[in-house]
């Protein structure tokens, strides 16, 4: 049998939520749809199209992916939560997010179109469920801010060191390897051929996708340790790093004895896609090496206790 979950002040949340609240659900779903479905196509042959925001669908994918698993597995675990609604904070937060959105459309400001996308789901959930609630869902709303393009002028500070860095670092690889390498700022010259590291290789949108990936599987995942998650966190950028540089590494070697065809061709797209695998890859490596380094930790401190 199911129960209202938003009858009123004081009730709880209960798993005949969807079942109890369709209508009014649909309803809200619509009103996102209209608002922010033309804002996502535009988003898609627009600033997500380009190298630099390429992460952006991949991200607001996830977070929408983690509501919906945050949703079910409160229901499963049975879980209830006051539901107290806070109309001033509900509705302030939702007009805030509303006016950015409209500022942002009209302006065509990129930054508040789809960054208001937060305070809308937020307010939202403060005026129907209350803080309890929203803050069950904290980690999809942070996950939203990875979708939102930044600023170029910002994303040209923080990517040519990036480039620079990649450089360098296949460089090395490549001279230690034996092969005729030098380098010029972010161009490479490996034998007849010159290649510059781009945007794409440098690491920023594949940094905000494995940094939001890496903190999701975090999340499903409910590490009990306080440490094994923060250096997780922390090692997913110098694993994108190294990602990059065997991105960069693996396209120089395939122009060096195959020709630019190749090196520039499909396996460059490709290279992108072994990029993100051999990312997850070693995150998942590193996550194993930290379990084993916390359960050590642990035993050692429990020696030490008794």
């Amino acid at each position: 049998m199911s129960r209202n979950l938003f009858a009123g002040p004081g009730d709880r949340l209960a798993p005949g939520f969807w079942a109890a609240n369709r209508m009014a659900l649909l309803a809200l779903a619509l009103g996102l749809a209209v608002l922010y479905v033309p804002t996502i196509i535009d988003f898609i042959h627009g600033p997500w199209r380009g190298d630099r925001n390429s992460h952006g669908p991949i991200v607001l994918a996830l977070s929408a992916w983690y509501f919906y698993f945050q949703t079910r597995r409160l229901a499963s675990q049975g879980e209830t939560f006051q539901v107290r609604p806070a109309p001033v904070a509900g509705w302030t937060v939702l007009v805030l997010g509303l006016l950015a959105y409209v500022v942002g459309r009209s302006q065509s400001l990129a930054l508040l179109e789809l960054g208001s996308l937060l305070p809308v789901l937020l307010g939202l959930a403060l005026l129907l469920a209350g803080p309890a609630i929203a803050r069950r869902y904290w980690f999809a709303f942070f996950l939203l801010l990875f979708a939102v393009p930044l600023p170029a002028s910002i994303v040209d500070v923080i990517t040519q060191p990036m480039k620079l860095a990649a450089s360098w670092g296949a460089e090395f690889l490549m001279y230690t390897l034996g092969y005729p390498i030098a380098r010029a700022g972010v161009i490479l010259q490996i034998g007849p051929y010159q290649l510059m590291v781009a945007d794409a290789c440098a690491g920023l949108n594949s940094l905000f996708t494995l940094e939001a990936l890496g903190l999701l599987y975090m999340n499903v995942v409910r590490h009990e340790s306080v440490f094994r998650n923060i250096a997780l966190a922390i090692l997913i950028v110098p694993i994108s790093y190294c990602s990059n540089v065997i991105r960069i590494l693996i396209l120089a070697l395939l122009t060096y004895h195959f020709g630019d065809d190749v090196g520039q061709g499909f396996m460059h797209e490709f290279s992108g896609m072994a990029l993100f695998l051999t990312a997850l890859m070693l995150i998942v490596v590193v996550d194993g090496l930290l379990r084993t380094l916390s359960l050590r930790w642990s035993r050692a401190r429990g020696k030490e206790a008794a």
